[in-house]
């Protein structure tokens, strides 16, 4: 690997160990606002236009292959918002850390573009 590369593939170890040394509490999935039909055949939401109700908040997740959605209140949204938001940042960091290294790899190996 050169030297250049080294040096992006240790910043990258850099910025990833220093996430985790903050200790942030991670989630997966996204939160998601939604408006919503009920089952009131009466109800405004079927009106032509329709009034809908919300926004709600929506979180949704996947674990061990399987989509889960919950929807949260305003207080929950307080408490989970923050560790969502690093478990993205998380997946990015992640992400970019191996992007450099297979690239480094790939110029070693005479594979890459």
């Amino acid at each position: 690997m050169r030297a250049r590369d080294e040096q992006r593939v240790e910043r990258a170890r850099q910025r990833l160990i220093q996430f985790l040394a903050q200790g942030h509490h991670v989630l997966p999935g996204s939160l998601v606002e939604r408006s919503v039909r009920c089952g009131k055949a009466n109800c405004r939401c079927h009106a032509e236009p329709p009034e809908l109700h919300g926004p709600y908040l929506q979180w949704s997740y996947t674990r061990e292959n399987k989509r889960f959605t919950r929807w949260l209140s305003g207080e929950q949204e307080e408490r989970y918002r923050s560790r969502i938001n690093a478990a993205r940042t998380l997946r990015e960091l992640v992400s970019n850390l191996e992007r450099l290294e297979i690239q480094g790899v790939e110029r070693e190996e005479g594979w890459g573009t």
